[in-house]
């Protein structure tokens, strides 16, 4: 039961603020209505019917005192001028039946909690004391009213203004009409508390997809306007203290690779069995440094900009391609996204190249599914066990038992492949592949 009623409520923030407003306003209205209906309508309408009654009662009482035909038209002349109510006497007749048809609207008997009915019934039984048979339905304007007399039958007509209150028109009105206007203006406000929300919302899903939110100002309620104030304070810092690090790397780049190469050149000038040694010592430092900067500098200062992903595996799987046939690269035909150019190719660098070096065959493909970029490379290689596939994404964990980097690297190319995917807001997973090896999904937001 508690599942179905999630399912009807709104999920989004405006439509669940305006549920929780409109509700109690709602429910106001409805108490209001049932007591308004319950207590002045009753009580104006026994009113009208008690008197529209008496004016009949009046008038057969003044008719059984003076029987004459002319006294009669007076009466029934005074009746029109001073009570509003054509009288016509039908002697001889007799009615067919005995009730009412047609009565007030079926909403406002089921407000009230009576009926029209009964309160004109009531009233002409008791101020009248005769058989009577109301017709509410033949006319739009009036009521027709038929006495059983000993005489005859009495045909009295009456204006239906006479049974109902214009106020019930104007509190209906003035009701429906605040309701509207309060529910306009808590919609005008509470769009505006939602829209500086969203605007947090979209600024922070760009932050954390890399991409510079330059523009944003915090808006809407003090509550609003903080968070709105820590989340630029946040931005700034990270951006200041990835910054640094960049700068900081890129010092120890320049630092480290100066003495690696004077070591290279003294090398090349040396000669013996132990240089060649060396100078495969000095190229694997050199590539484990370059790696650890790698993984250290992230993205660093780049901007995302508009690329084809396509393009960008292509070019990557052009530079790994060793042998025609052994790797293989279908999909769309161009897929622009937001991408930093870089980092990305460095990702995709990673995983394919994975791929390539431990299996015969790889098969890379690209495609839009919904909206998120799918990068699927499958390989026909060894694989990587259930258990093992949450750390292979830890820095420097490698499934390779030995230290050679030339075997197994140095335990950060899928470390770094995940980073940038996630800096840009998506994902790498693995998974098995069909070709009976690994596959590594890449997802990235479109």
């Amino acid at each position: 039961m508690l599942a179905g009623i999630k399912g009807i409520l709104p999920r989004g923030l405006l439509g669940r603020s305006l549920l929780i407003l409109v509700t109690p306003l709602v429910l106001l209205q409805l108490v209001a209505a049932y007591v308004f209906f319950g207590t002045h309508w009753d009580l104006v309408t026994r009113r009208l019917s008690a008197g529209l009654a008496g004016d009949i009662g009046a008038v057969i009482e003044m008719m059984r005192r003076a029987p004459g035909d002319q006294s009669r038209a007076d009466i029934f002349a005074i009746a029109a001028q001073s009570m509003e109510l054509q009288i016509v006497l039908r002697p001889g007749d007799i009615l067919a039946r005995t009730g009412m048809v047609g009565a007030a609207p079926p909403l406002i008997d089921l407000l009230a909690g009576f009926s029209l009915e009964d309160n004109l019934t009531g009233a002409l039984a008791e101020r009248v004391g005769r058989p009577v048979f109301i017709d509410a339905l033949s006319s739009e304007r009036e009521i027709q009213i038929l006495v059983q007399l000993p005489d005859g039958v009495l045909d009295v007509r009456a204006s239906r203004k006479r049974l109902y209150s214009p106020t019930t028109t104007i509190f209906v009105l003035w009701m429906v009409g605040t309701s509207l206007l309060l529910l306009g203006i808590a919609i005008l406000f509470t769009r505006n508390q939602v829209r500086a929300v969203t605007r947090l919302a979209v600024a922070a899903d760009a932050f954390g997809k890399g991409r510079p939110v330059p523009d944003f100002k915090p808006e809407g309620a003090l509550e609003v306007r903080q968070a709105g104030a820590a989340f630029a304070l946040m931005r700034d810092r990270l951006k200041s203290q990835v910054d640094q690090r960049t700068e900081m790397l890129a010092g120890v780049s320049h630092d480290l690779r100066t003495p690696l190469t004077r070591m290279k050149l003294q090398l090349a000038m040396m000669r013996g069995a132990e240089i060649a040694e060396l100078s495969d010592d000095v190229g694997d430092m050199e590539r484990m440094i370059e790696g650890y900067l790698a993984f250290a500098r992230g993205e660093g200062s780049e901007r995302a900009r508009p690329a084809d992903l396509v393009a960008l595996v292509a070019d990557v799987a052009a530079k790994l391609r060793k042998e025609e046939g052994r790797l293989e690269v279908s999909g769309d035909e161009t897929l622009v996204l937001p991408l930093k150019v870089d980092a990305m190719t460095r990702c995709l660098a990673n995983l394919i190249g994975n791929a390539v070096r431990f299996a015969r065959r790889v098969r890379v493909q690209v495609s839009r599914r919904d909206d998120v970029a799918e990068v699927v490379i499958d390989d026909d290689g060894p694989g990587i066990g259930a258990l093992d596939r949450d750390l292979v994404f830890k820095p420097f964990f490698r499934l390779e038992s030995s230290r050679n980097p030339k075997t197994g690297g140095v335990g950060l190319g899928l470390t770094i492949a995940r980073d940038v995917a996630r800096g840009h807001g998506g994902d790498v997973r693995l998974e098995d592949s069909p070709a009976g090896g690994l596959r590594a999904r890449l997802i990235l937001p479109i």
